[in-house]
């Protein structure tokens, strides 16, 4: 008969063990949702979307190699790049909100930061999807742990 300490880690590693794969596909939607934005529905991206982009596909990438190959080690590379673009968006909102001020903006060529393209519901905004993804996939990083060890 098993203990109680087996059976929790039983239980939670099949939650863990999903963890990468929730990563990965935030990230490909996330990638897919900034592309159909800029590219089908031709909305210009700030240069703060420009480097979420940057921190964003690489994840797909990253993520989907290590799940394919069972590389424990490609969390080390995913969680610096998504914490980056974890802290761009933050500061994003922040200026999409009017909590920091647009003079404090780096948008000083092409779309603002702050203008609004799209608002569903009355606060879904491109800003707060990115800033959920980041959430998301840092998330999903920060608490999976492998079992197996390098």
């Amino acid at each position: 008969m098993e203990n109680a300490e087996q059976i929790a880690a039983n239980r939670g590693g099949g939650f863990s063990e999903l963890l990468p794969y929730a990563a990965w596909l935030t990230a490909l939607i996330g990638m897919a949702g900034s592309l159909f934005f800029s590219e089908v529905m031709e909305l210009p991206p700030c240069v703060l979307c420009w480097y979420q982009r940057i921190a964003m596909y690489p994840l797909v990438l990253i993520i989907g190699i290590g799940i394919v190959m069972h590389d424990t080690r490609w969390k080390r590379y995913a969680l610096p790049l998504a914490l980056i673009g974890l802290v761009v968006s933050i500061y994003q909102n922040l200026l999409y909100y009017g909590v920091i001020p647009e003079t404090l903006s780096p948008c000083t060529q092409g779309v603002s930061c702050t203008e609004r393209q799209i608002e569903w519901l009355g606060f879904i905004t491109i800003p707060l999807m990115g800033l959920m993804a980041f959430i998301a996939i840092s998330a999903c990083l920060l608490i999976y742990r492998s079992d197996k060890k390098l």
